[in-house]
Formats: structure tokens, sequence, C-alpha cells
């Protein structure tokens, strides 16, 4: 088991930039695969993007491309999710997930941290 807390969440302007880290406690962290998903008020939770246990491969929702990067720290037992060019339309809450494969399906995700708001004003 793998237990998960996200931090780093906040209120940003749009076009800033925010890092959510994600630390894990627990069986070890570099046998998952790592996402982060976000859910807004009224929606369904998404996929933003996953990385793989080695940290080499990557997966990213489109809303993600060319302004969100995935990256992870296996000694440390974090994953962080940096953000820029933030956007009204990124308010929501963050999970960070895991995983026992680099895939955008919820379903696959058996472990969620708590989520870490993060708003975006206009």
């Amino acid at each position: 088991q793998v237990q998960l807390v996200e931090s780093g969440g906040g209120l940003v302007q749009g076009g800033g930039s925010l890092r959510l880290s994600c630390a894990a406690s627990g069986r070890s962290f570099s046998t998952y695969a790592m996402g982060w998903f976000r859910q807004a008020p009224g929606k369904e939770r998404e996929f933003v993007v996953a990385i793989s246990r080695s940290g080499g491969s990557t997966i990213y929702a489109d809303s993600a491309k060319g302004r969100f990067t995935i990256s992870r720290d296996n000694a440390k037992n974090t994953v962080f999710l940096q953000m820029n060019s933030l956007k009204p339309e990124d308010t929501a809450v963050y999970y960070c997930a895991a995983s026992t494969r680099i895939v955008s399906d919820i379903r696959a995700y058996g472990y969620w941290g708590q989520g870490t708001q993060v708003t975006v004003s206009s």
C-alpha cells in the first residue's frame, strides 16, 4: 500500500505558475507509475498527466501539453507537477494517484491523495 499527500496548491493569477508536490510513503514508490488528475466543481475527475516508474516516459492530456510538466524523484519518493501559463479553466482540486502502469484511465489508479486546491483568477 502507498499513502499520498499533495501540497503546493493555492491562488494564482492567470498566466502564473504553480508547482504541486505529491509525497509518497509506504510500499516502494519506484514500483508505481504516478498520475495527476483534477476535478472542477460539478465536473468529473479528469486525467492531466502521468509518468512511468523510472520517469522515462510521460503522457499528457491535450489540455496540459506545452504548459504542464510532470517529474519525479524516486530517491525522495515525490512526484511533481509544474504548471505554467495557468488559465482560469485550470481551477480544480488536483489529485495525485498511483498505478501499476502508466495510463490515462482513472480506473487503473488504486491509490489516491486527498487533493490540493488550485484556483486561477482571471
